[in-house]
């Protein structure tokens, strides 16, 4: 299989190494563009004609060219409940997932809570017990960060078989926006922690009353009491009208319509990280508190239920850890015989999406596309059989193995286990 190397265009201007990429794609670089056609093209014609006024006058909406980028559940039809939506990551293009994208995970359901009527109480070991309206919350100094959320879940379905058709299907579980609010170690020194606390509780307003217990390491370090994303309000089935957010940490523990945080000496052992949330290893035995989402990635382009043609191709797709930034991102076209090193679009963030690239020239003969990444802490993301060696086949939660995809002769692409 033959490939282009960037890395071995290091001194060659932008548009030489463009010319050089089309040319090993069996292409041209003509009139400014990558892949030109030998023939002349005639230039498209302004369509003169008084275009539609505005279409969406109080909430602008995509153009209907784009209505199937959509979140889709559990296999169900729309009008049938599910309780999981899948962010389309095939279809997106950076690393920001628009808010009507954002995968939706519930346990009870989506609330309707009135802004004006929400509360939030802090408890428990704290100097001054304090309840909180939104407005109170809104009034302290606020940030504004961009992190990935990812549900422990992602990838469930995966650990036996390749059952997932599109990357939509197995890692759709995953999104990423700027969100802003205050941060929670600011109102847990309004209420005055005492020194005994060492854990806090965090329940929320939905009918299962989702609550967690988080260390008071984590409380003070980044987490966030988030009441926008994406310079919006929090959508209803985001958490409105607030939500806690710990980066890196896997989604349940996000707790979503926040209302009481009890602070104590020790975890509180709640039905959500006992019966539910735990790791479920080789010899039985259950592993609990498995908080932080290690290192990850897949290719998004191409991925399952693409389709592409021969010559050259951009091999693209989103790493992440919540441990921290990406450093590096690696590329098999081969089954993880051989590996290429992949430029990481910049902004690179901690505990953030980030968006790899690596310029490919396929021949058409049958491939299998990894990717493999590593963050700051060096940690090195494992193939689907290292990941079984160490967890065993009882699992769930937490599958952070290499995805492969196969890329047929025909240029279809489809999921498989190597």
């Amino acid at each position: 299989m033959r490939e282009t190397d960037p890395s071995s265009f290091s001194g060659l201007s932008r548009r030489a190494w463009l010319k050089r990429t089309a040319l090993a794609a069996g292409g041209t670089l003509a009139s400014g563009s990558l892949l030109a056609r030998a023939a002349p093209l005639p230039v498209p014609e302004s369509s003169k004609k008084l275009g539609a006024p505005i279409l969406s006058p109080e909430y602008g909406q995509p153009a209907p060219q784009e209505s199937d980028v959509v979140r889709r559940p559990t296999g169900l039809t729309p009008t049938q409940y599910s309780s999981w939506s899948f962010t389309p990551l095939q279809d997106l293009h950076g690393i920001v997932t628009p808010n009507g994208l954002f995968f939706e995970r519930h346990h009870g359901g989506v609330p309707d809570i009135a802004r004006d009527q929400h509360r939030l109480a802090v408890h428990g070991l704290v100097r001054q017990p304090l309840l909180f309206s939104m407005d109170d919350l809104v009034r302290f100094p606020s940030v504004s960060r961009f992190h990935f959320l990812e549900c422990s879940g992602n990838g469930s379905a995966e650990w036996a078989a390749p059952t997932g058709k599109t990357a939509q299907f197995t890692h759709g579980l995953l999104s990423c926006c700027e969100w802003t609010g205050v941060p929670l170690a600011t109102v847990l020194e309004e209420a005055g922690i005492r020194p005994e606390a060492k854990w806090l509780l965090a329940e929320g307003a939905d009918a299962a009353s989702m609550t967690r217990s988080i260390p008071i390491e984590k409380a003070l370090d980044d987490a966030l009491l988030a009441y926008a994303q994406n310079g919006e309000r929090l959508r209803p089935e985001q958490g409105y009208p607030v939500r806690l957010l710990l980066p890196g940490f896997e989604g349940n523990m996000n707790v979503k319509w926040l209302r009481r945080l009890k602070l104590g000496d020790r975890p509180f052992h709640s039905r959500e990280e006992t019966s539910k949330y735990t790791d479920l290893m080789a010899d039985g035995t259950a592993r609990e508190f498995s908080f932080v989402m290690e290192a990850k990635s897949v290719i998004t382009h191409p991925s399952g239920g693409q389709r592409i043609d021969r010559g050259f191709c951009e091999i693209s797709g989103l790493a992440w850890s919540g441990r921290g930034r990406i450093t590096r991102v690696d590329v098999s076209t081969d089954g993880g015989k051989s590996w290429r090193q992949a430029a990481l679009q910049e902004p690179v963030i901690p505990k953030c999406l980030s968006r790899f690239r690596v310029a490919w020239s396929w021949d058409g003969a049958p491939a299998i596309l990894q990717s493999r990444a590593v963050d700051e802490t060096g940690y090195v993301q494992p193939s689907r059989r290292e990941l079984i060696a160490v967890r065993g086949m009882n699992s769930y939660y937490h599958n952070n193995s290499i995805q492969s995809w196969l890329l047929a002769g025909s240029g279809e692409v489809s999921n498989v286990h190597v």
